[in-house]
């Protein structure tokens, strides 16, 4: 499959300066992704030797904002000061990831601001079929780099044919959050693993718990993604989109959505699971107030709900439940990964490797997590002294890694050209549905003919 993607993201007349960009090569010539994308068959791209770097300085764009991008600032400065090759990182805040997302793509091929990019999951495969990036694995193999030092289970999200595309870095997953005085006042004994078994806990809750609500759930494309890899379906066909390039979605076939639509409507229906809105933390209020018993987020709101309850009552945590207790999957990573761009200047893609090597190292890692709750991404970093005190501390992460190591690649999620857009159709159906706009049949058939709608357009584009 050739790659014209820009002519669809650009206007004609950047899209002519992009294709005249890199010494007069075309998008599709600097392309080395295939179609599946097999990495191997790129052609390689130059890295200088480390030692003859000394100067180069390299931009990294990142989307971290708050504490987080204080972390980050604190790791460019440290590698500054510490890197014994005299590189030097300019690190620049995008924005949201679509910002910085957008941004590149409107940037000119072979001179694009950036260098290192940090893009969230759900662009994995646009990155890899725009053609901009040098994969990781090229500089891997030529560094000799053991990675296996990375969570297998993180790298394997960003890992097509064998090949790694681009490197994790703050990666989460999802957990269940609940009100360990709440369970106990109602004398429930044994957290529920699946939405099947918090409906059948909700009238206690409710009448003896002191709950005012069951569960705060947001609408949230991820955790539909979530409900689908715990129950072993997939999201897309082809593979989930990793034999080859998804062409539909799976969902409405396979039965996974009406799953989860279904025992979702219950929920609501019984009052258990009223609508609080949509993105990942739109129930985490209700719950940190004391008002939900439980709600669903990412393991990197943990640090953040524990502030807000402040001690009101006691946080616990559990795997993300599955839709019924019979279900026999895993769960995926959300977060975002580091892509190093193809800006034909081999000191620049040595300096960008020795960073990211640096980013990825168990002291930088340690530190991330400690300072975000984001997962520590190689695996060395549980060893060190910052991790085992972050542990200590907040003894409720330990849920996290046990449910990352627990889960299997064979549950790694999908990769879909159009994901951010497929995400945005799954909420608004989904919202609709619970108004009692639609049944939850005609909302799974309207997801997957929009979502479908959507891969076909992109793929005549950029065919």
């Amino acid at each position: 499959m050739k790659k014209r993607i820009v002519s669809v993201l650009l206007t004609t007349a950047l899209t002519a300066s992009l294709l005249a960009g890199c010494g007069g090569k075309s998008l599709e010539d600097q392309s080395g992704a295939q179609e599946g994308g097999d990495a191997a068959a790129a052609e390689a791209v130059e890295m200088a030797a480390a030692e003859d770097v000394d100067g180069t300085e390299i931009t990294f764009w990142h989307s971290m904002g708050g504490v987080n991008g204080e972390a980050i600032d604190e790791l460019v400065s440290r590698f500054n000061e510490e890197n014994e090759y005299g590189i030097t990182v300019v690190s620049e805040f995008q924005g949201e990831y679509d910002d910085a997302l957008n941004k590149l793509k409107s940037a000119q091929i072979g001179n694009m601001g950036a260098d290192l990019v940090q893009v969230y999951e759900i662009g994995t495969r646009f990155m890899i079929d725009s053609g901009w990036i040098v994969p990781m694995q090229q500089m891997i193999d030529e560094d000799g780099y053991d990675l296996s030092q990375i969570e297998p289970n993180l790298a394997a999200y960003y890992t097509i044919d064998d090949q790694l595309y681009s490197m994790p870095f703050n990666s989460s997953t999802p957990l269940m959050y609940y009100n360990k005085d709440m369970f106990d006042k109602a004398g429930i004994t044994e957290v529920p693993t699946s939405l099947e078994g918090i409906e059948a806990i909700g009238d206690q809750l409710l009448n003896e718990g002191g709950a005012g609500e069951v569960m705060s759930l947001s609408i949230y494309g991820w955790f539909f993604e979530q409900f689908l890899g715990k129950q072993g379906l997939d999201y897309a066909n082809n593979g989930n989109g990793r034999e080859e390039a998804a062409t539909a979605v799976a969902f409405d076939e396979n039965g996974g959505a009406k799953n989860i639509l279904d025992a979702w409507k219950s929920l609501n229906d019984k009052g258990y699971a009223p609508i609080v809105g949509k993105g990942g933390d739109a129930g985490l209020a209700d719950f940190s107030s004391g008002k939900s018993a439980i709600t669903l987020g990412s393991t990197a709101s943990l640090k953040q709900i524990l502030q807000d309850v402040n001690g009101k009552f006691e946080v616990g945590t559990a795997y993300f439940p599955s839709v019924k207790d019979s279900d026999e999957g895993g769960v995926s990573i959300g977060g975002a990964s580091l892509w190093a761009l193809n800006n034909q200047d081999p000191k620049k893609l040595r300096a960008t490797w020795e960073f990211v090597k640096f980013l990825v190292s168990p002291e930088s890692q340690a530190y991330w997590n400690a300072q975000t709750g984001y997962f520590p991404v190689t695996v060395a970093a549980q060893e060190e002294q910052v991790f085992k005190d972050n542990i200590a501390q907040y003894p409720q992460f330990q849920t996290a890694i046990d449910q990352l190591h627990d889960s299997s690649p064979e549950y790694v999620g999908a990769l879909l050209s159009v994901f951010s857009e497929a995400r945005a159709t799954v909420e608004s159906e989904i919202e609709s549905m619970l108004n009692g706009n639609e049944t939850s049949d005609e909302a799974v058939a309207n997801m997957a003919e929009t979502i479908n709608s959507s891969i076909e357009e992109y793929s005549l584009v950029n065919e």
